[in-house]
């Protein structure tokens, strides 16, 4: 488990990874070497699984985000299976997620614009196998997004 040095480090870490390392341990409040030693345990012990290059989907020219929930029709034992790996296939599907309740599967989809969106709806979204009820929102705006954890 972590401890408040650890923690530290993670802290200036997330809130800037791209920083060299002499400053990141100066503003943990480490010696380097105390900083890669630690980096590494955290590594090892599956703290940190990697490092990440994120891309802002909008400056590539997409510019509508819509948020699918599903509820599959499950007669079928491999409704779940099938249905994953169709959404998988389908490249503007940028997140599958699984739930419990009366949604079963929320997918976030972008496109370039809406006749985008409506070409990828009608000839990817509508094909997926399974699907008893389907609800689409549009996201309009995002509040709050964080990949930071309270440490």
């Amino acid at each position: 488990m972590p401890d408040a040095t650890d923690r530290r480090i993670l802290r200036q870490y997330l809130a800037d990874p791209d920083q060299p390392m002499t400053e990141l341990a100066e503003r943990a409040g480490v010696t380097q070497a105390t900083l890669w030693r630690r980096l590494d345990k955290m590594r090892q012990s599956g703290v940190i699984r990697g490092q990440t290059v994120q891309i802002d989907w909008r400056r590539m020219g997409y510019e509508v985000e819509v948020s699918l929930r599903f509820t599959l029709d499950k007669s079928s034992p491999r409704a779940f299976d099938d249905f994953t790996e169709a959404a998988r296939e389908v490249p503007e599907v940028i997140e599958i997620q699984t739930f419990l309740g009366s949604v079963d599967f929320r997918l976030s989809v972008i496109a370039r614009d809406m006749a985008h969106w409506q070409q990828i709806y009608r000839s990817r979204i509508l094909t997926l196998p399974h699907v008893e009820t389907s609800d689409a929102l549009m996201l309009v705006t995002t509040v709050k997004h964080s990949d930071a954890l309270p440490l």
